[in-house]
């Protein structure tokens, strides 16, 4: 671990002469008024497309999984668990990356994270049989966890604390645009097989060299390391107006409990946790079992597989208007407020959707459950980052990540077997849309976050 720090920010710097600039004053403080500038926008343009690069990833051999499985001569259920095999690596994964990234910096974790995920993932493009590339695609699984834990807890980090909440949803726009990405490349490339469209993930995997330029540590956690200068200049880059020599206020032995998943179960973070890992696995598994297996429903239904297509891709457009609404509302009225009525609406849109008796209602209901549901994603994506302090930040998102990645792994191939034991349409997507009544219940305790400084 430390030669990854060193490699990627040199050595510690000398102590910061005190009396110069201002004492004691947390970083939170510098962000109030902090305008959003051209740094904010390099910043939130590399995350956007780590973000893109990640629902891709997850997407992108769904859409090929019927020249998979002639491939390797597998049936769904195989398949299922071949979909399911990133998701799978990025569980352990997120578990380790997250406290790495309390210890050593997000940015190294970015770094090293996305590299070693666009080699893995090219090798799977060449694997000789089945077993090789369930092997490849877990272990690209463990190395993307580590980006796509830190990508919000990261970007918060980085931006003027009144504008946090709508521009953290922003970013979560990236997840239909990788959504229309697979769907495009599929359509471009599937035809050539589902090893092209594999190359085409491990070379996504050079956008690492945008976040190493664009995007600077987060100066959250060089205070809280003792890093003041560093910090003091990373809060210029962005805007603030920091004095020379200026030490800022951190939490007590922070650097010490950095890191630590026990302290998330412990005193008041306790219930906080509990409540959030099960909203993301049920709120994940109301999104994932249903987005995973809709062209198989759709085709159910009497679409054919390239009407499917485009029925999924025109739902992912739906869902970029729900974000930005969403965008909107939680600067407005907070997270709790948005979230909770997104989130039933959603619920109402899935049972629509299940009883659709025509084309035409079921294209409303779909559109009208992917508007709902994503936008209260984006709400959830920043909520979820502000729960826990820096020392704990990407740590929380880490068990956040994995609870999500649970049902994602989960959620394909229990609803495989469902459709496998004919359980029908309407009942299956009553199943799923049940877990989003879950996340309901379990997210109306969590406190309100909106218009708080991060600790």
């Amino acid at each position: 671990m430390s030669t990854m720090r060193e490699a990627d920010q040199g050595t510690e710097p000398a102590a910061v002469a005190v009396g110069v600039g201002t004492a004691d004053r947390p970083v939170g403080a510098w962000f109030e008024s902090m305008p959003f500038g051209r740094a904010h926008l390099l910043a939130a343009a590399a995350l956007f497309m780590a973000f893109v690069i990640e629902s891709w990833e997850q997407l992108a051999l769904v859409y090929v999984s019927g020249d998979l499985g002639n491939a390797f001569g597998i049936n769904e259920s195989a398949i299922g668990w071949a979909l399911s095999a990133v998701a799978l690596g990025m569980i352990p994964g997120s578990l380790v990356w997250g406290p790495v990234s309390d210890r050593i910096g997000r940015r190294s974790v970015c770094l090293w994270s996305l590299g070693a995920y666009g080699v893995v993932a090219l090798a799977s493009a060449f694997s000789p049989n089945f077993t090789v590339l369930m092997v490849t695609r877990f272990v690209s699984g463990l190395a993307l966890a580590g980006i796509y834990t830190v990508t919000f807890p990261y970007f918060l980090e980085l931006l003027p604390s009144r504008l946090r909440g709508r521009a953290a949803v922003y970013l979560s726009i990236g997840w239909p645009i990788g959504v229309l990405l697979a769907v495009g490349v599929t359509q471009a490339l599937g035809d050539l097989g589902w090893h092209v469209v594999a190359i085409a993930s491990g070379l996504a995997g050079l956008w690492v060299l945008a976040i190493r330029a664009w995007v600077p540590e987060s100066p959250y956690w060089l205070a809280e390391r003792g890093r003041h200068r560093e910090a003091a200049d990373v809060l210029r880059r962005l805007g603030a107006d920091v004095p020379e020599g200026t030490v800022f206020a951190s939490a007590p032995a922070a650097e010490a409990r950095a890191g630590r998943p026990v302290d998330l179960f412990r005193g008041s973070l306790l219930r906080v946790s509990v409540l959030m890992l099960v909203v993301n696995f049920a709120f994940n598994w109301g999104y994932w079992g249903l987005q995973t297996w809709l062209p198989t429903l759709l085709q159910d239904k009497g679409l054919s597989m390239s009407a499917s297509l485009g029925f999924v891709a025109l739902s992912a457009v739906f869902m970029i208007p729900g974000y930005v609404s969403a965008s909107w509302l939680t600067g407005r009225y907070g997270r709790k407020k948005v979230f909770l009525p997104y989130v039933a609406l959603a619920a109402v849109s899935g049972v629509a959707f299940a009883y659709a008796d025509s084309l035409t209602t079921l294209y409303v209901a779909n559109f009208a459950l992917s508007f709902f549901c994503l936008g209260a994603w984006g709400v959830w994506n920043t909520w979820n980052g502000e729960f826990y302090p820096t020392s704990l930040r990407a740590t929380g998102y880490a068990w956040a990540t994995a609870a999500q990645l649970g049902a994602t792994s989960l959620a394909p191939s229990v609803v495989g077997f469902l459709l496998a034991r004919a359980t029908g349409y309407s009942s299956t997507i009553l199943f799923i849309m049940a877990f989003l009544a879950v996340s309901l219940i379990c997210a109306a305790p969590l406190p309100e976050t909106e218009g708080r400084d991060l600790e």
